[in-house]
This record gives C-alpha cells, structure tokens and sequence, in this order.
C-alpha cells in the first residue's frame, strides 16, 4: 500500500517536472525520475524492515518481563548512585503476587554485585536473578538477609545455584533460629499463601556468614556497617548502611503501605526505641524500608514510626484503664484512618495494639521484679 502512495505522488512528481523543465528533454526526466522513484522504494523497503525489528525487540523484551497480573511489571531502577532497587508490591503474599512483596536490592562494585534481600522463593529468585543482569551481568559476590522471615532470604536458593560460592551474610541468630525450625515455619506460611508456589525452594540455601551489632564489611571496596537492635520486628534484625552511597537498608522494622506481622519475638517499644535512634543518629540519603517505597529519612520513617506510637499511646491510656485492647480497638483505629488503605490494616493494627498492651504487662512485671 505504501509502495502504491509512492509511486503515484513520483508519476505526479514525473509529469510536473516534464512541463516544468522546459531545458531538459522527456528521456532526461524520466531517467531522473524512475532513479528517484527507485530510492524512495528502497528506502520504504529498510523502514519497514526496522519497524519489524523493532516490534519484535518490544515483543521480546514483554515475554521476558517479570510481571504479575494485575501488580504490573516489575524491575530494578537505580534509587542511589551504584545502588539499585525493585520495589515489590505492596501487599500480602498471594497466589498472583507469586510470593514477591519486599524490596530486593543491587550495589554494583568494580568486579561484581552486592545483593540485598533476594526474595521469598525460589521461582520469584530467578525472576529476580535475571532482572539483575539486565542491571549488569557481573557476578554475585556477596548477599545480605536482614531478618528471619523467609519471604526475605528464600530466593538465596536461585543465587546459590549459579554462584555457588556466594557469601551470604545475616546476623547469627537469625541463622541458628532459621535451621532450627523458623525456615519450616515460613515455608508453610508462604506456600499456602501462594498455593504452592515455593516448589524448588528447599532445601533451603541458608546464610553462611555470621553477623553482630556493630560489624564492618568491606565487600570489593564497598563498606557496609550493620546495626542489630536487641528486638525490633524480631529479635534477628539487621539494619545495614552502605556508607558509599549514604543508604539505609531498613528490613521490616519499617513498613510503608502495608502492615506486616510482629510475633513473639518481635517488640514494638524496641521498634520505636530502633528507629528514633536511627532518625538522631543518621542524615543519608536514601533509607529503605522492607516492604513500601524508599525515600528520605523522615518520609520513609514517620509513618511506620507514628502508627507504633499511636498503638502505645491510646494502649497504654487502655491499659491504666484497665481495658483489654478489643474494647478499645475500633477507637483507636479511628485514629489511624489515614492508614485505612494500608494492606491488612484493620486485621494487623488491631493484632498490633494487642502486642503492645501485652508488653506493656510484661514490662510492668519486670520494672517490680527489679524493686524486689
């Protein structure tokens, strides 16, 4: 059809110029002419050929997408100098969500790549895995989990199995915890959710480097400094800095977007106590929280951080009262409406307010044993 247009505007083209050049004779022009026409074909002949390409490039590059329904697509952007992050969507793991809701993360050294929280299976790990070397094809040669909770660190079983030697770094109670029964648990919990989506995730690819409070790494010129709080969101926490690029690795003591469980390892007044000291104590660029959009420091801490100090504020007005936390609840979620969109909000924040009243008990009972 295009050929068609061409062809017609140059024969228009032919027979203007035939009267118009009153100094060249017929055979001149249509010598020009068909020589004209020739190159226009051939050219519309290479542009078509490019649009094919293209459209096949596009058509490629959407099969090897990593998308989930109606979660979109989803991709490594560079969020800080050489540090880049897929942010997962922000809700509770499911069957359309694959399991994948946290925020893994890549620091790009000189010789390879420094992974952070990989994610929560293996079949969402090797999505992740070739989501990375569309960000560089260096090795892996280094991976930090932040906490227990396998909905972080159960893709290190995708990475272990290409890099077999990588070190993964995590803090030693998390370790021990996590071969003693905690990966079981967490198995069970995500393959549920996700009906059956962690097949190929055992055996599970466990830390290999132990961590404490306090420790420096220096990973092919790259420094990180971990920060493990007694009891946070559990009692295995890693909030690691990279000092290079001035970021925050916050892991779940902070969440933006949806609410996540606290268990019985967990304390809520550690929380807090963990994130006002992380706002006094540094000015980075860039925090990232463990589930939710990173950002900066007080726009990525607040919320999380308000919300707990709501829950000990109006829990502890309950409990002086002499109140379980169910009587209170619907007024206290009233006071976090502007939370309401959160994923799991009503059913995590009532269970949270329980928590802090529960350890507002213990609390009591250990100041008296301390009198005594």
């Amino acid at each position: 059809m295009k050929k068609t247009i061409i062809y017609s505007v140059m024969t228009l083209s032919l027979l203007t110029n035939l009267y118009a050049n009153e100094d060249k004779n017929s055979a001149q022009i249509m010598q020009e002419a068909f020589a004209k026409m020739k190159a226009v074909a051939q050219m519309s002949d290479k542009n078509q050929k490019t649009d094919n390409t293209n459209v096949t490039d596009a058509n490629s590059t959407n099969v090897s997408a990593f998308t989930l329904g109606k979660y979109g697509t989803f991709k490594f952007e560079k969020a800080n100098d050489n540090v880049y992050i897929m942010h997962g969507p922000v809700v509770s793991p499911n069957k359309e969500n694959e399991g994948f809701m946290n925020n893994p993360a890549v620091i790009e050294s000189e010789h390879g790549l420094i992974v952070v929280d990989p994610g929560g299976n293996y079949n969402v790990g090797k999505k992740v895995l070739a989501e990375i070397e569309k960000v560089s094809t260096k090795p892996i040669i280094a991976v930090f989990n932040t906490h227990k909770h396998g909905d972080h660190w159960f893709a290190n079983k995708a990475i272990v199995e290409k890099y077999p030697n990588v070190d993964i770094y995590a803090h030693k109670h998390m370790i021990e915890v996590s071969k003693e029964g905690e990966a079981d648990v967490w198995y069970g919990i995500l393959n549920r959710a996700t009906k059956g989506n962690l097949e190929g995730t055992k055996e599970f690819a466990f830390p290999t480097k132990p961590l404490v409070d306090g420790d420096t790494i220096d990973i092919d010129g790259q420094k990180f400094v971990v920060i493990h709080p007694k009891v946070a969101h559990t009692d295995t926490d890693l909030v690691i800095t990279h000092e290079n690029s001035k970021t925050v690795f916050l892991g779940d003591n902070v969440m933006k977007g949806r609410l996540g469980s606290f268990d019985e390892s967990s304390s809520i007044f550690g929380d807090i106590e963990l994130l006002e000291q992380i706002k006094k104590d540094t000015n980075y660029t860039l925090y990232v929280p463990g589930h939710g959009m990173s950002g900066k420091k007080d726009e990525t801490i607040d919320p999380f951080l308000n919300y707990l100090k709501v829950l000990v504020e109006e829990g502890q007005k309950a409990y002086d009262d002499d109140k379980e936390s169910y009587e209170v609840k619907d007024e206290v979620l009233k006071k976090l409406k502007w939370m309401k969109d959160w994923d799991a909000f009503e059913k995590n924040a009532a269970a949270h307010l329980n928590k802090a009243m529960l350890e507002m008990g213990e609390r009591e009972l250990e100041s008296q044993e301390d009198e005594e």
